[in-house]
């Protein structure tokens, strides 16, 4: 028999349920302004539309300051820069390349391009960042690096990683393509690895439309990155030291090259994000302390020393049996229908893909590392037991940017007003 959940426990009331949400547009964010309109139509007067312009410069020199790196480049968009980085430090064929199993695709696609090896990892339930000690357990003589994926703003365990690398003499590249500004133990997430790399997508915290870009202290890596994506920037200007230089200004002739009205825009972004993201996590705190006395909610842990930022999505878990068996479907749901933009699960575990189970012949002939008659045997359901239930029980609530007063706490009732009702209903 059910047991009985009334309201006192949780203070609420109990909303009305009517065909139409009952929450108001909780952000008032707008992510272009008039500024960013400003410098695009400017930059196109003056025809600085394609190449290593001075506002790439300029974004990149600041970009490099910002994250307190030697060196930066930008791309087309955050594939390239972490495609840039994989190069700049000579991944190849028969490579092992080690990523969580739980990120976007374009954190590892590069590779099987290059001839090496993806390997997915398990991840830490309670943070959702790749667990250090499956990543050991992963290694082979084959391995040359590890990508740290800094996901939803959230840090990974950056001390065990690096360890981690030092101790095998893997590189570490970090992808901190959600988690713009963010920082662990007071350096900026980027700067920690050999490399660093952000995607400056659409929907990012700091927005080019398409672009990217990769940072590193390394000067060969650097001028790597430079001769595979930078073809034509005007020569001399790229490259520090001498030894590549009979191969400028074309390089291996790819352009990875950023589009310059892309950079401008995303220049007066970057002279936002640190107000766009104080915004952000005063929000995401109240409605995490708010979690405290909900049963079946719980916000993700954030490791010592790290410190949060770009806040691209707001996770938590969902434990159904400390709900009295409420589904995640139905949380989901009853949140939905009072008006939360409540989703689930995010990004789909990539040994879940065919592309990964099954292996495909990228260079046709029976050749590439994911062709099963070339040894590749592919992943299967149940190779990730943490990260499938954690895709089960993940639920992104909204990410306000700059929320209308007491919206916070809209949330909160909210969520504590659903979850009480649909315990009663349980």
């Amino acid at each position: 028999m059910a047991q009985d959940y009334s309201p006192t426990p949780f203070q609420a009331k109990t909303f009305i349920q009517t065909a139409e949400a009952v929450l108001p547009d909780l952000d008032t964010w707008s992510q272009i302004s008039e500024a960013e309109v400003d410098v695009a139509a400017d930059m196109t007067r003056r025809n600085e539309i394609s190449g290593g312009t001075p506002t790439v410069r300029e974004f990149e020199e600041r970009w490099r300051q910002w994250i307190g790196s030697r060196f930066s480049i930008s791309t087309f968009n955050g594939t390239t820069a972490i495609w840039s980085a994989y190069f700049g430090i000579g991944v190849g064929p028969g490579d092992e390349v080690i990523c969580p199993v739980n990120t976007w695709i374009c954190s590892i696609a590069s590779v099987p391009m290059m001839g090496g090896t993806p390997v997915f990892s398990e991840i830490d339930p309670e943070t959702l960042m790749m667990d250090p000690a499956d990543v050991e357990a992963r290694i082979t003589p084959r391995t040359v690096a590890i990508l740290p994926v800094h996901l939803w703003g959230n840090v990974c365990n950056m001390d065990a990683l690096l360890e981690i690398g030092r101790k095998h003499g893997i590189a570490v590249i970090e992808d901190c393509s959600h988690a713009h500004g963010a920082k662990y133990r007071g350096k900026m997430c980027g700067s920690m690895g050999i490399a660093g790399c952000w995607s400056l997508q659409g929907s990012k915290p700091i927005s080019a439309g398409e672009g990217g870009v990769m940072v590193t202290d390394d000067v060969e890596v650097f001028e790597r990155a430079c001769l595979v994506g930078q073809c034509n920037r005007i020569q001399g200007i790229d490259m520090v030291r001498p030894k590549y230089a009979e191969l400028q200004p074309l390089g291996l002739g790819i352009k990875f090259r950023s589009h310059p009205l892309g950079i401008g825009i995303a220049g007066v972004q970057l002279s936002k994000v640190d107000e766009l993201n104080r915004r952000r996590r005063a929000y995401v705190e109240v409605v995490e302390a708010g979690l405290a006395d909900i049963p079946g909610l719980r916000p993700l842990k954030v490791y010592d020393g790290a410190e949060r930022a770009g806040f691209y999505s707001f996770p938590v878990i969902h434990e159904p049996d400390q709900m009295n068996g409420v589904t995640t479907a139905a949380l989901v749901d009853g949140l939905k229908a009072v008006g939360l933009r409540v989703g689930r699960g995010g990004y789909g575990n990539l040994h879940n893909l065919p592309l990964f189970q099954k292996g495909f012949d990228i260079f046709t002939k029976k050749r590439g590392p994911l062709c099963p008659e070339n040894g590749w045997k592919g992943y299967r359901l149940g190779d990730f037991p943490k990260a499938e239930l954690a895709k089960e029980r993940t639920i992104f609530l909204p990410v306000l940017s700059q929320p209308i007063p007491n919206a916070d706490q809209m949330v909160v009732d909210a969520i504590r007003d659903t979850v009480c009702r649909l315990m009663q209903r349980a």
